[in-house]
C-alpha cells in the first residue's frame, strides 16, 4: 500500500493523461515487477507509458483499504504501523512467571519484548470510541446509490462534506456518530431514512488520531507521549519502560482533568486477569508512578520464590497466594519471618493459622522450609520374603508377626532360626534384635512390637551357603560351570555341557571332589577325592552306576589318544599337480608329498625351492619375547614397533638332496598347514642394504661375491661390510666371505649399516633388514634359529 501512495505521488508529476489498463491489470503488473525486482523508477515508468493516471491508483488503494477493513478491524494498516513504532527497542527481558529470585515480581512486565500492551487492531470499531479532531472517518453508502466519503475531523471537531457543509462530530461516539450522520446525509440520499430504505450509510475509523499523555513519577523514561488514541495505562507504562528500582505497581494513578479518576493495581491484573482499570486514555491524561510501600522476599518450598511488592494490611497468606503456594515438600505447619528491627534483626515463627492475620512490613524475608527427610511410620522388610519393601506401622501391621503376614509369609528358603530386626535408639544409633522366626511364627515366643524405621532382614538359605556349582571340562561341546542341584549324575552334567564330541574317550572320565571335613583339627592327606569312569553313549558303563556328584565336583571328559584330524599341507609352483595334500603320517616327508603331487616338471628350479611354515604357540611366543628384547635394546623402538609380526616362516631347505635321498637328513618331516613352493628357474642377483646402489643383476656363473656388489655400485660410507649375508631362494642364510662366498641365481646379498651403538640395533641396520624382499621372514628365521 506504501508504493501504491508512492505512485500516487510520481504519476502526479508525470501528468499522463488516459487510462489504457484495467485496475486488476494494474495492480498484476506492479507485483510481477517487484518480482522481477525492478525498482521503483521502473515500474513508475512502466506504469507512464501504459497509459496509468493518478486517479486510477488512488481509487486502486480506496478500493484495496475498503475490502481489506474488516480483517483489519476497523482500523487501517497504517495504523497498525503507526502504533507499532511507539513500542520500545527488543530488550533482553525474564518473564514475570520465571523464578529470578532475585528480582521483584511483576517489575519486568513492561519491558518483556513479548507484551507490548498495543490497542488490538484486529476488533471491529468500538462503538462507544469517542471521536476527535486527527480522526479520519470513512463513510461507506451503498444500495440505490454508491459514495465513499474520507474525511478527518479538522481542529474545529468537524468535517466538511459537499452538499451537505460542516457535521461536527467531535466527542461523539461511533454510534452516535453513525446516527447523526444517517440523518445528515438523508438531506440528498432521501431513501435513508425511510421505513423501508434502499441506501444504506455505515461509519468506520480509517486513520485514528494522537493523543498526548504524561508519564511521571518512578519510571524509567519518564515524559510526555503521544500515543494512539486507543491506547490505554498498561500501552503507556510499557512505552515509558515500566516502573524503575522504586517504583510501585500497586497504586498506579490516572489524572484527568485535575483529578483523581483511577487507581491501577498491576498485581491485580497478574494475578486474576482483571483489566477493568486499564481503560481508554484521552488526550492530556497524566500517569503517576509513586514509591512502593513495601518489599518482602520469600524463599525456599514455595512455587514462585522472589521479592513480592505488598501494601496495606496485605498478610502473609497474601503472600503465599503471590508465591504460587507451598510446594508439595513444604513444612507447611509454621513459617519463619526475619525482620528488620530498629537495632537488630528480629525473627517470628508464625502458625498456619495465623497466616492470615501476621501483616508483613518492608523488608521482612519469609523462608519456607522443607518437611523432614525421614518417615515417621515406616518399617522395612527385606531377603527371602515375597513382598519385601516399605510398609506402613498402622492399626493392622503392629508386631514381627503382621508384618510377615502382610508380606505373604518368609519364602520357602528362608532360614527362620535366626532373623535380624534393626532398630533406631533413641539418639538415633542402631541396635540389632535376633529373632527366631520359625518360633515366633508358631507362638513359641513373645511377639515384638514394631518402631517406626525398624528394618527386618530375613535371610536365605541359598544365600548363606552361596552359589552351587559344577565345573565340567574337556570334549564336551560347552564345557563350562553349571548350577548343582540335587541328585545330579554325571551324565546329567555331560547333557548340560551339550553332549560329548567325537574326540570324547569313553573310557577315561575324571571326577575330582573336594576333602570336606569341617570337624577335623588335623590337615587332610589327600588334596582331593578321585574318581575315573567309562561312558557309552553318555552312560556310565564303568564305575559306580549309583554315582552322583556334589557341589564344586570337576569334570573332566579326557581326549581319545585314537582321535586324529585331518593334517594337510600344501605344494604349488613347478610341480605336475599342484594342490593341497592330507598328510598320510605323522612322519611325511618332503620327499614324500612331491611324489603325491606326480613330481617336479621340467621348468622346475629345485634348489629355489622354499618351504613356509606356521609358527605354533611356543613358537609364536619366543618370537615375541625376542622383539621386545630387541625393542629395550634398540635406539629405534618405534621403528621395531611399527613392524607387523607375522606368523609363518621360511624354512631352508634343500629340496635336490631331499629327493635325491628320501628319509635322509635333507629330507624334511612336514608340519600341519606347511606350503612348499618349487619355483622355476630366476637368472637374476639381488644386492641391497648400504650399497650405493641396490638392484638386481644378470647372474653369471664366473661372477663372485664382489662383482656383484661392483654392479651395485660398491659399499657405502656406512657399509658393515664384514657382516654382510646371503639369503638363498630356498631360505637359507650364509654370512659372506668374500669371494669365496656361494652366490646362487634368486639369491639376495644384504649388506647391512654400521650402528653408532655397538650394543644396539641402530635403525640403519634395522631399515637395510626391512629393505630386503623377505625382512621380516628372514627375522623370524633368525629368532627362532637363534633361540633354539
Amino acid at each position: 500500500m506504501r508504493f501504491l501512495i508512492f505512485i500516487v505521488l510520481m504519476l502526479g508529476v508525470t501528468g499522463i493523461a488516459c487510462a489504457q489498463m484495467t485496475d486488476a491489470q494494474v495492480i498484476e503488473a506492479v507485483k510481477s515487477a517487484q518480482a522481477q525486482g525492478k525498482s521503483q523508477d521502473e515500474i513508475i515508468l512502466m506504469l507512464s507509458q501504459k497509459g496509468v493516471t493518478k486517479e486510477q491508483v488512488l481509487r486502486i488503494k480506496e478500493n484495496y483499504e475498503r475490502e481489506n477493513a474488516g480483517k483489519q478491524g476497523g482500523l487501517a494498516q497504517e495504523n497498525r504501523e503507526r502504533i507499532e513504532t511507539i513500542s520500545l527497542e527488543n530488550r533482553d527481558v525474564v518473564l514475570v512467571t520465571e523464578g529470578d529470585k532475585n528480582s521483584i515480581f511483576g517489575r519486568n512486565l513492561f519491558s518483556n519484548k513479548n507484551l507490548t500492551f498495543e490497542p488490538s487492531l484486529n476488533i471491529p470499531t468500538p462503538e462507544n470510541y469517542v471521536l476527535g479532531p486527527g480522526d479520519e472517518v470513512i463513510i461507506d453508502i451503498w444500495g440505490n446509490s454508491e459514495a465513499t466519503v474520507r474525511q478527518v475531523i479538522s481542529p474545529e471537531g468537524s468535517i466538511n462534506v459537499s452538499n451537505i457543509g460542516p457535521i461536527y462530530l467531535n466527542g461523539k461516539r461511533i454510534q452516535e456518530a453513525s446516527s447523526y450522520l444517517k440523518t445528515m446525509f438523508s438531506r440528498i440520499y432521501s431513501d435513508l431514512a425511510s421505513e423501508n430504505p434502499s441506501t444504506f450509510l455505515k461509519v468506520s475509523l480509517g486513520q485514528i488520531r494522537s493523543i498526548q499523555v504524561n508519564v511521571m513519577g518512578e519510571i524509567v523514561m519518564p515524559g510526555t507521549y503521544m500515543l494512539p488514541s486507543l491506547a490505554t495505562v498498561f500501552h503507556a507504562l510499557y512505552a515509558a519502560g515500566g516502573v524503575n528500582n522504586v517504583g510501585t505497581l500497586r497504586d498506579v494513578v490516572l489524572y484527568r482533568n485535575g483529578k483523581a479518576f483511577k487507581h491501577v493495581d498491576v498485581y491485580d491484573y497478574i494475578m486474576n486477569g482483571n483489566n477493568s482499570f486499564d481503560i481508554t486514555l484521552q488526550d492530556g491524561d497524566l500517569i503517576n508512578v509513586g514509591t512502593y510501600e513495601k518489599i518482602v522476599t520469600v524463599a525456599g518450598k514455595v512455587k514462585r520464590p522472589m521479592r513480592y511488592e505488598m501494601k496495606g494490611e496485605e498478610s502473609l497468606s497474601k503472600l503465599l497466594e503471590y508465591a504460587g503456594g507451598f510446594t508439595s515438600d513444604a513444612y507447611k505447619k509454621n513459617v519463619n519471618v526475619s525482620r528488620k528491627g530498629d537495632s537488630e534483626f528480629q525473627i517470628y515463627t508464625v502458625d498456619n493459622e495465623d497466616f492470615v492475620d501476621f501483616t508483613l512490613a518492608d523488608g521482612d524475608s519469609v523462608m519456607i522450609d522443607p518437611i523432614i527427610s525421614r518417615y515417621e511410620n515406616r518399617v522395612t522388610v527385606t531377603g527371602a520374603v515375597y513382598r519385601p519393601g516399605n510398609y506402613a506401622i498402622n492399626n493392622s501391621i503392629k508386631t514381627v508377626k503382621d508384618l510377615i503376614n502382610v508380606v505373604e509369609g518368609p519364602r520357602e528358603d528362608a532360614f527362620l532360626n535366626r532373623t535380624i530386626l534393626y532398630r533406631e535408639k533413641e539418639d538415633l544409633s542402631q541396635e540389632m534384635l535376633a529373632v527366631d522366626l520359625g518360633k515366633l511364627l508358631r507362638g513359641e515366643i513373645d511377639d515384638i512390637p514394631l518402631k517406626k524405621n525398624d528394618r527386618l532382614y530375613v535371610p536365605s538359605a541359598t544365600e548363606l551357603r552361596g552359589d552351587y556349582v559344577i565345573d565340567i571340562r574337556g570334549e564336551v561341546k560347552n564345557p563350562r560351570k553349571y548350577p548343582f542341584v540335587d541328585n545330579m549324575t554325571l551324565e546329567d552334567a555331560v547333557l548340560q555341557a551339550g553332549g560329548l564330541l567325537e574326540s570324547a574317550s569313553m573310557v577315561r572320565v575324571d571326577v575330582s571332589r573336594r576333602i570336606k571335613s569341617p570337624n577335623s583339627t588335623e590337615e587332610a592327606p589327600a588334596e582331593a577325592e578321585l574318581f575315573t569312569f567309562g561312558l557309552k553313549n553318555g552312560l556310565v558303563v564303568e564305575g559306580d552306576p549309583e554315582f552322583t556328584l556334589e557341589p564344586f565336583d570337576e569334570i573332566y571328559v579326557r581326549r581319545s589318544p585314537g582321535y586324529r584330524e585331518q593334517q594337510n599341507v600344501m605344494v604349488n609352483g613347478e610341480v605336475l599337480y599342484p594342490g593341497v595334500y592330507a598328510k598320510r603320517s605323522s612322519n611325511d616327508r618332503l620327499s614324500d608329498i612331491v611324489k603325491r603331487a606326480g613330481g617336479v616338471t621340467s621348468k622346475a628350479y629345485v634348489n629355489g625351492a622354499r618351504l613356509l611354515r606356521r609358527m605354533n604357540a611356543d613358537e609364536l611366543a619366543r618370537v615375541s619375547s625376542a622383539l621386545q628384547l630387541a625393542k629395550h635394546s634398540s635406539r629405534d623402538s618405534l621403528v621395531i614397533d611399527s613392524m607387523s609380526l607375522e606368523k609363518v616362516y621360511y624354512v631352508g631347505i634343500d629340496l635336490k638332496k631331499a629327493l635325491e635321498n628320501p628319509g635322509g637328513e635333507a629330507d624334511l618331516v612336514l608340519r600341519e598347514g606347511d606350503v612348499l613352493h618349487v619355483s622355476n628357474y630366476v637368472n637374476t642377483v639381488k644386492i641391497s642394504g648400504a650399497v650405493m646402489h641396490p638392484n638386481a643383476v644378470t647372474y653369471h656363473k664366473k661372477m663372485k661375491y664382489k662383482d656383484y656388489v661392483e654392479n651395485a655400485g660398491g659399499y657405502s660410507v656406512d657399509a658393515k661390510k664384514r657382516r654382510a649375508y646371503v639369503l638363498y631362494p630356498n631360505g637359507t642364510l650364509a654370512v659372506c666371505k668374500g669371494n669365496r662366498t656361494k652366490i646362487e641365481p634368486g639369491c639376495e646379498i644384504i649388506v647391512p649399516l654400521k650402528s653408532m651403538n655397538k650394543n644396539r640395533m641402530g635403525l640403519p641396520e634395522i631399515l637395510s633388514l626391512a629393505s630386503s624382499t623377505t625382512s621380516i621372514a628372514a627375522m623370524v628365521t633368525a629368532i627362532l634359529n637363534n633361540t633354539k
